[in-house]
C-alpha cells in the first residue's frame, strides 16, 4: 500500500468526471480524459462509478482513485457510503478506494473505522478519507485512513459557509497528523496547485479546471452573455 500511495506523491492526480445528465458521462469519454490526463503527466486519476472505473483501468496503469457517489435517504453521506460500495468499486479495478469520512450519520448506521477495517482487511486497498474539518480529519486518521482529502470542505453543512481550496484546512492536517494528505477541491489554476503543494500537500486532485466542460462552458457564457 506504501509504495501505490508514494507513486501519487508531488504529483497531479486528475478527477475525471462529469455530470449524470452530460454527453460527457459516457465511459469511453470518460476512459479517454483518464488517458490523455496521463499522457501529459498525471500520476492518478479519480473516477466516479464501478462502469467508468473498468473503462478508464482498460486504458491506463496509474493508480486509479475510486469512488461511487450514492444518493440515499436519510443521509447526507454520498461519496461511497457503505461497504458494499466500495467493493464494487474495488472489483472494477480501483486500486485506491475514497469514502466519506466526515462525522455525519452513514446509511445503514455503518461505522466509519469498520469500513475502513473491512477495505483493509477484505479488499487489501488503501483508503483516502475525504473529510471537510480537522475533527473529521483527525477521526479518519484515528480510523485508520491511509490518505486524508480536503475533498468536503465547502460542501457539508459544518463548512457550506466556506469556498475552497481550504488552505486552512490543509495547513492544520499537515502539522498536526502523520498521513499523506491531498489537496482537492477549488483548485483553478496551476499556481494554485503549486500553492497547495508548498502548503505541504503530498498530492493535489483537479477536476473542474481540467475536465469541466459543462462547468466551465456555463461560467463563460455567464459573462459573455
Amino acid at each position: 500500500m506504501t509504495n501505490l500511495i508514494q507513486n501519487l506523491n508531488q504529483g497531479l492526480i486528475v478527477s475525471c468526471q462529469a455530470p449524470v445528465d452530460s454527453p460527457m458521462y459516457e465511459s469511453i469519454v470518460i476512459a479517454a480524459m483518464a488517458k490523455a490526463s496521463v499522457n501529459n503527466g498525471a500520476v492518478g486519476v479519480r473516477i466516479d462509478t464501478p462502469n467508468h472505473i473498468k473503462a478508464v483501468r482498460e486504458k491506463v496503469q496509474v493508480p486509479i482513485i475510486g469512488l461511487w457517489k450514492q444518493v440515499i435517504a436519510g443521509s447526507d453521506v454520498y461519496i461511497t457510503p457503505q461497504f458494499h460500495h466500495a467493493v464494487a468499486v474495488s472489483v472494477a479495478g480501483a486500486d485506491i478506494i475514497a469514502i466519506d469520512a466526515t462525522t455525519r450519520n452513514r446509511p445503514g448506521d455503518e461505522k466509519l473505522a469498520d469500513i475502513i477495517a473491512r477495505i483493509h482487511q477484505e479488499l487489501g486497498k488503501p483508503v483516502m478519507a475525504d473529510v471537510d474539518t480537522m475533527e473529521s480529519a483527525k477521526a479518519a486518521v484515528d480510523a485508520g485512513a491511509d490518505i486524508v482529502g480536503t475533498t468536503l470542505f465547502g460542501y457539508t453543512s459544518a463548512t457550506k459557509h466556506l469556498t475552497p481550496p481550504g488552505w486552512e484546512l490543509l495547513t492544520q492536517i499537515v502539522e498536526n497528523l502523520d498521513v499523506f494528505v491531498i489537496c482537492e477541491g477549488g483548485i483553478s489554476s496551476p499556481q494554485m496547485a503549486r500553492q497547495a503543494l508548498d502548503l505541504g500537500a503530498n498530492a493535489v486532485v483537479v477536476g473542474t479546471a481540467i475536465t469541466g466542460i459543462d462547468l466551465q462552458v456555463k461560467a463563460y457564457t455567464a459573462l459573455c452573455n
